[in-house]
């Protein structure tokens, strides 16, 4: 995703970090969507009884999620105004990980890729608490690689998403390709 494809004109966020510092490895505090007030067709000058928001925390290796959790209803506590009252409903917590850059599993499913596409991959970093990846790293014992196909136009969880077919079919033999790869690895 360039700045241009997604329509900013600036990039922003933590300071002392690059926006692929902040993109891979920083935790973040997202509102995913809020629903308040009249917002149907024409004026109203009612304002709203309630408010719903939608937040979603994700978290980087080492940080413990039911203690973000109980400190992010803390921060939400102490900063509810008096006569107002907030009810959070968690949709459950899960663990971060990170995959060191020397990982012979990522070793692997990077040379696996280059018997299937011409180019060499390109590592990139992604947010690194998706519940199940997590889960398999644990349970298996082995670092978790997460290999995508997709290209920078695809508009990944988009409303208007696309996936080109040719994508897929390399997809299938690049997986084909990195399983024989984890065959020959004796860790």
């Amino acid at each position: 995703l360039t700045l241009e494809s997604s329509g900013a004109k600036v990039t922003f966020g933590e300071k002392g970090y690059s926006t692929l510092e902040r993109l891979w490895s920083r935790p973040t505090c997202d509102i995913n969507g809020l629903r308040a007030g009249y917002i149907g067709e024409g004026a109203k000058t009612v304002i709203g009884a309630t408010a719903t928001a939608k937040i979603s925390c994700r978290l980087v290796a080492h940080q413990k999620p039911e203690e973000i959790q109980k400190a992010l209803f803390t921060f939400l506590e102490e900063r509810t105004p008096e006569g107002c009252r907030w009810d959070l409903k968690s949709f459950g917590t899960a663990p971060a990980i990170s995959v060191p850059t020397e990982s012979p599993w990522l070793s692997a499913a990077s040379e696996a890729l280059t018997s299937v596409f011409p180019k060499p991959a390109v590592l990139i970093g992604t947010g690194g608490s998706i519940p199940v990846v997590g889960e398999f790293q644990e349970i298996l014992g082995v670092d978790a690689v997460m290999v995508g196909f997709s290209l920078d136009d695809d508009l990944i969880h988009a409303p208007n998403e696309k996936f080109n077919v040719d994508c897929f079919h390399r997809g299938m033999l690049a997986q084909a390709a990195i399983l024989e790869a984890y065959a020959n690895i004796h860790v």
